[in-house]
């Protein structure tokens, strides 16, 4: 019978590349990994490593394995999802990843209801873009991820990820109300000449701003990058850029500028991802519960502004 404990070290050293890696994630020191992995080629009688300089690669028996070890830690998850189903109280802790608009607008009031619904449920959060909050859901150091999709700019689905659909969000163009930039036209196609503010060239929301603006027929002039939604909406308000921004920032934010509809109407897509063997954990589920009420309280409030 094969350790499962060394058929998932196996798996993180797959999904993280080094020893050096999976020992900084699993708190063990390298060596400790190493032999851990020897005990494993001695059980399954086949070589599942070869030396690569100074690193270690998997061999194709090796990759064969992993496989079937995403299989078993999945059904593992699963029977560990439906024994906090059977009991009466949802505990334990939860380890979410998002990205800063869907903190700002959502996470706040879903925290304030899970408190008061599930006080002995810990919920611990950090902040990741999507493409590296993926890879620590399947890694295994979160297990809640909430994502966005641009227009024309698709994701791949990841194999063993369960996504839920949270809300489709409005895309538009921020302008100023004051200063020399309040005389711009709302028209897109007008603004080759405007200053600009946007997240880093890499990322989702930059990708989709800058394909936007080509497509109205000019580069941007992008003067400022920050991945920060309020102080993308600061430099908008106060008069030094204009920027394509989400309609979920304004649940929390009243800016004193102008939000312009752009053509076609576009939406981001909002979305959580869980490990197809933790979806039905009572934890995972209270905490998507959690964010549809917050964004419908969200939305709401939005609506009598």
């Amino acid at each position: 019978m094969l350790d499962v404990h060394r058929l998932r070290l196996l798996r993180e050293l797959h999904r993280r590349g080094t020893l050096a890696a999976v020992a900084r994630a699993l708190s063990y020191s390298p060596s400790a990994v190493s032999q851990q992995l020897s005990l494993l080629e001695h059980e399954t009688g086949v070589r599942l490593l070869e030396r690569v300089g100074r690193g270690v690669r998997l061999t194709a028996p090796a990759r064969v394995l992993v496989g079937h070890a995403d299989a078993v830690i999945e059904r593992l998850e699963r029977a560990e999802a439906d024994l906090a189903a059977s009991l009466s109280e949802v505990t334990g802790t939860v380890r979410v990843a998002s990205f800063q608009t869907v903190l700002l607008a959502l996470v706040p009031a879903a925290l304030t209801r899970l408190a008061a619904e599930h006080p002995a449920l810990r919920v611990e959060i950090t902040q990741l873009e999507p493409e590296e909050a993926f890879a620590a859901l399947l890694a295994h150091d979160v297990d809640l991820v909430l994502g966005e999709e641009y227009p024309g700019l698709p994701r791949v689905l990841e194999d063993g990820v369960d996504e839920e659909d949270l809300a489709h969000d409005g895309l538009r163009l921020a302008l100023p109300r004051h200063g020399p930039l309040a005389r711009l036209p709302e028209d897109l196609a007008a603004l080759a000449g405007a200053p600009w503010v946007m997240d880093p060239p890499a990322s989702l929301p930059a990708r989709w701003a800058v394909a936007r603006c080509r497509a109205a027929g000019f580069e941007p002039d992008v003067r400022i990058e920050t991945p920060d939604p309020l102080l993308q909406s600061h430099l908008v308000e106060t008069g030094h850029a204009v920027a394509l921004l989400p309609d979920l920032l304004w649940t929390q934010l009243h800016p004193d500028l102008r939000l312009v509809a752009l053509p076609g109407d576009p939406v981001r897509r909002l979305y959580t991802g869980a490990r197809r063997g933790t979806a039905g954990h009572p934890a995972v589920r209270a905490l998507r519960s959690a964010l549809r009420d917050a964004l419908e309280r969200a939305r709401t409030g939005l609506s009598r502004a």
